[in-house]
């Protein structure tokens, strides 16, 4: 695993041992920041479900001003620390020990841009977005990136989102929420 573009390229990520995170393939992210890749300069990032911090070291080595990294796991929040320092980009984040659901309902910053990317067995995309779109903490005209598997129906609108096709890379499906502005 490694940062595709930016002034990061090249660098090599340190990834978990075990199988307690699922990082995202180089392929889907690579076509995830193709399809945001406009969206990201000068922007503030939310990487809800941190994992590594892949998506927003990505994010950051592409131009985000700044990162929020949210893990509920201590070593989590270690590798994303360490990741951090790896690319050189730790002034820009800022990394929170802390379930997803307590984050979104303390959080007093807006974003730009929120990753969701939670582990794919449970409830936690449905219940985040959900909870993101009712105490607005995404910008006008930010978007929520979502990543699923294939056999993962998300069938969920939000009064003022526009929801995008869903793009499928193997078993794995990116879908992307934009609020609409005022």
């Amino acid at each position: 695993m490694r940062v595709i573009s930016g002034i990061a390229k090249g660098t090599v990520l340190k990834t978990p041992e075990g199988l307690t995170t699922r990082p995202t393939a180089d392929r889907i992210k690579e076509a995830m920041f193709s399809i945001i890749q406009f969206d990201v300069p000068g922007t503030k990032v939310l990487d809800l479900f941190g994992g590594t911090g892949q998506l927003g070291i990505e994010a950051l080595s592409r131009g985000a001003k700044s990162a929020v990294f949210v893990d509920a796991a201590n070593s989590a929040c270690h590798l994303i620390r360490e990741n951090l320092r790896r690319t050189k980009l730790q002034d820009s984040a800022r990394v929170v020990q802390s379930d997803y659901l307590t984050f979104l309902k303390t959080t007093q910053e807006k974003y730009n841009i929120i990753f969701l990317d939670p582990p794919y067995a449970e409830v936690f995309l449905e219940n985040s977005l959900k909870m993101i779109t009712e105490i607005d903490i995404l910008q006008s005209n930010g978007i929520i990136v979502t990543e699923r598997p294939v056999e993962k129906p998300l069938s969920l609108d939000f009064p003022d989102y526009t929801r995008s096709r869903d793009y499928k890379y193997g078993k794995t499906l990116l879908t992307i929420y934009r609020k609409e502005s005022p």
